[in-house]
């Protein structure tokens, strides 16, 4: 392949396919109920990204075993990991957090994923996630909402953090050997092709295991939705926003595992969603340019252990 398929990843790391098992938490998030904002970001609807949730009302195991019923003879997958998705899933008490950890902990779940803020991460939570890591025996991804480096941009979508929090998370979350996965929107209104190559750049130089990447998409009811109705967007073409998803991988160290090219959102509660293209027609065109153009993940990623002077290391001065 011409970049690190998250699927081909986790069957060479644990032997077989896995999938992923959605779990909904009671939670909200910072940027809601009044601690760093509220509203949330401008384009995140009132059921957050977890449309494909179970209701939050049933525990984790209930849903972890629904989901289980449901995937495992569909996508034929013999291992889970337990994917707490929606809204912050670390913006609870530690106790709970811990519980909800320890529940997830069952037969053929080999991993948890944990979909959060980089201002909900703290030493005294990643001092519970290391506990039920040893105590247990599951891998632990810690999955940080970014969405773009550009500072401005994040202003913008009322994110209510900037680019250094997420540094300081991902520092964090390093020193206790978890990995991280960071989610990047590459077709945010204000962002340029610079902005893009920046994205790569920084989650290269940090480190981060994995990426997710999305196209954005207009939820009914949102800010966003209201700016997208009154011709107060610009959105990118299909044809720049796969520019910039071939772009991104260039630069993109070759190392960290891409989980996702595009991302899917139900129709019925968008105004916009991938152009009205089917998501895997989209990749498929990605896969398509990278092989056209004879490019891969990493061609650019020559930006690393300084550059300016590696003439002088390889001549041995």
């Amino acid at each position: 392949m011409r970049y690190r398929v998250y699927s081909d990843y986790l069957r060479r790391r644990y032997g077989t396919k896995v999938y992923k098992l959605p779990v909904g938490l009671p939670v909200t998030c910072p940027n809601r109920d009044g601690t760093c904002g509220t509203g949330g970001c401008v384009f995140c609807g009132e059921i957050g990204a977890g449309y494909e949730n179970l209701p939050a009302s049933m525990t984790v195991s209930e849903q972890i075993a629904a989901n289980k019923a449901h995937i495992a003879p569909k996508y034929k997958a013999n291992k889970f990991i337990a994917y707490f998705q929606n809204f912050s899933n670390t913006y609870l008490p530690i106790k709970d957090f811990a519980a909800y950890l320890e529940e997830a902990c069952q037969p053929d779940i080999v991993g948890i994923a944990i979909a959060t803020r980089p201002d909900c991460i703290s030493d005294a939570y990643l001092e519970a996630m290391a506990r039920v890591k040893a105590d247990r025996g599951v891998d632990i991804t810690v999955e940080l909402g970014l969405q773009t480096v550009n500072y401005h941009s994040l202003a913008k979508i009322n994110r209510g953090h900037t680019l250094a929090e997420f540094i300081d998370a991902v520092l964090r979350l390093k020193q206790y050997r978890f990995d991280v996965c960071a989610h990047l929107i590459l077709n945010l209104p204000w962002d340029e092709m610079a902005d893009v190559v920046e994205n790569a750049k920084v989650l290269s130089a940090l480190g981060v295991q994995q990426v997710k990447l999305h196209a954005l998409y207009i939820v009914k009811g949102t800010p966003m939705a209201k700016w997208y109705e009154q011709g107060e967007l610009t959105l990118v073409s299909k044809e720049e926003y796969i520019e910039r998803v071939i772009t991104f991988l260039e630069y993109l160290h070759p190392d960290i595992v891409v989980q996702r090219l595009i991302g899917r959102a139900p129709e019925t509660n968008t105004l916009f969603t991938n152009w009205q293209t089917g998501w895997w027609k989209i990749k498929e065109q990605i896969e398509q340019l990278l092989e056209e153009r004879d490019t891969y993940q990493g061609k650019r990623c020559t930006y690393l252990n300084g550059p300016a002077v590696r003439k002088f290391v390889e001549e041995g001065v």
